[in-house]
């Protein structure tokens, strides 16, 4: 269905493709795998009609030649392409988004209902077909997304980080829904950072690195250890490297904390100095909302916060970093990163005050982020270069420099890794390592358990806004952490 060989692309400076092929069959998903930087977006665009590859590409679909296609044509031949951020119409409604560009002199609303509700019914959503996008939740924007493709007659579907914005719920919807198109013999390429769900679809792997191509392996030949040496180059089977250290006394204390309006219910735990403590839990069960409390973003409505066994009132933001705490948000491109501002302005942001004078100190400001970036291991031309022109495992690094460069004693972090590849998962756990070792605390927010299986020494489990138990490294695994966080649903 869609075959791409000999394919380079090369921008001033920059060879970011060089002789990658790849080939797409009626009825198969097949995995794009890749760290970042290793050219899947710039692929996808290429298959897409947005950029031109180099002289002495050949591209097919469904055996047709195609050369200088644009995306109206390559979308003509059955090509459609999903992204991780529905590119959908927010004031118009469920079926005009649909049905959005189709042709027909005559506009029949009540026609145009019905196709929208058939085509909807063909994925299993169930969706009001007059009710505005901007008012649906991010799952039901990707399915929007399939049945628009769909219904654009598209024979090869393109999906690109489908699930990384999706709880695991809705992730697991999808995930079905593609097992259906396969078996209804739509072509699938799918790109994602999670290994777990392309284990579980594909049939065959392309793994790029560095804009080069690797391989291609069917499901048979590789694991999850496999696929991530090929996308490193490196043995990464040690993912997780644990450091163990000698733990200090307690720096931070809750004692029955609450938030009623987001449902924080008498939490009471504590973090040491050089610990790791995981916070497990569904989606929902209150882990970001109690990470929200502690760094005054939601102050406490009852119960106590104690930094070294002393009571302490955390108000405002201002408060939890005078205490010595710092936080790192889940979403990064919202709060953890100013795209637009340079990296070196980026962490300088919480401690202005501490660098201002009169004026600001630029040189104190350069030699910051000139440590802070090295330290990390930022990968970018300069410390002036733009922030949103980084890759998302360096943007991780560069809002986690932003909070280190506010020296805290308590370091929370929230989904550190998501979305981001194997190497620079690697990376970011090797620095939670450097800096247990310092002394830190750090509480890990992380929906992947094999993550706070691996690094922490213990895990906390919330559920619906209470704690649910606290597992010691060697009480925890899967199913103990799993139990606790559906232990109403088992009774």
């Amino acid at each position: 269905m869609l075959s791409l060989r000999n394919v380079a692309k090369t921008y001033p400076g920059v060879r970011a493709l060089r002789g990658v092929r790849l080939e797409l069959a009626a009825g198969e998903v097949h995995a794009l795998l890749g760290e970042n930087g290793a050219g899947k977006s710039t692929l996808i665009k290429i298959a897409s009609g947005v950029v031109q590859p180099d002289p002495g590409a050949e591209i097919r679909i469904g055996g047709v030649v195609v050369e200088h296609a644009t995306p109206r044509q390559i979308q003509e031949l059955g090509v459609a392409v999903v992204y991780q951020n529905p590119t959908l119409f927010a004031e118009l409604s469920v079926a005009e988004n649909l049905l959005f560009g189709e042709d027909g002199a005559v506009i029949s609303w009540r026609g145009r209902a019905a196709a929208a509700r058939a085509l909807l019914a063909r994925i299993g959503a169930e969706l009001d077909v007059e009710r505005p996008v901007k008012d649906l939740r991010m799952a039901e924007k990707q399915l929007l997304e399939i049945a628009r493709a769909l219904g654009r007659k598209a024979r090869v579907l393109i999906l690109d980080e489908p699930t990384a914005s999706l709880s695991q719920q809705d992730a697991d919807r999808l995930l079905d829904l593609v097992e259906k198109l396969r078996a209804e013999g739509v072509a699938i390429l799918y790109i994602t950072h999670r290994l777990e769900e392309v284990l579980r679809l594909a049939d065959r792997f392309t793994v790029l690195r560095d804009g080069a191509y690797i391989g291609t392996y069917p499901r048979s030949e590789v694991d999850r250890a496999r696929l991530i040496q090929l996308m490193a180059g490196r043995d990464l089977a040690e993912m997780f490297p644990k450091v163990r250290v000698p733990l200090g006394e307690t720096v931070l204390d809750t004692r029955a904390l609450c938030h009623e309006p987001s449902g924080v219910d008498n939490i009471s735990l504590s973090v040491r100095r050089g610990e790791i403590l995981g916070l497990a839990g569904l989606v929902g069960a209150g882990r970001t909302e109690f990470a929200r409390v502690l760094f005054g973003l939601s102050p406490a409505t009852s119960g106590a916060i104690l930094i070294d066994g002393k009571p302490v009132a955390i108000r405002t933001v201002g408060d939890a970093l005078a205490q010595g705490l710092a936080y790192v948000p889940e979403d990064r491109k919202e709060h953890g990163v100013v795209e637009a501002l340079p990296i070196a302005e980026n962490i300088s942001l919480p401690i202005l005050r501490r660098l201002a004078g009169v004026w600001l100190e630029e040189p104190r400001e350069e030699q910051l982020a000139a440590e802070l970036s090295a330290r990390l291991g930022v990968k970018a031309a300069s410390i002036y270069v733009a922030a949103g022109t980084l890759s998302g495992g360096n943007q991780q690094k560069v809002a986690l420099a932003r909070w280190l460069a506010t020296k805290p004693r308590v370091l929370i972090l929230d989904e550190p890794t998501q979305g981001i590849d194997v190497g620079a998962k690697a990376e970011i756990h090797r620095i939670m390592g450097e800096l247990v070792k310092e002394g830190l605390a750090i509480i890990l927010i992380s929906s992947e358990l094999p993550e706070l299986l691996g690094l922490a020494d213990r895990i906390a489990v919330l559920r619906r806004g209470h704690l649910a138990g606290i597992l010691s490294a060697e009480e925890a695994s899967r199913e103990a952490v799993l139990h606790l966080a559906l232990e109403d649903n088992a009774s």
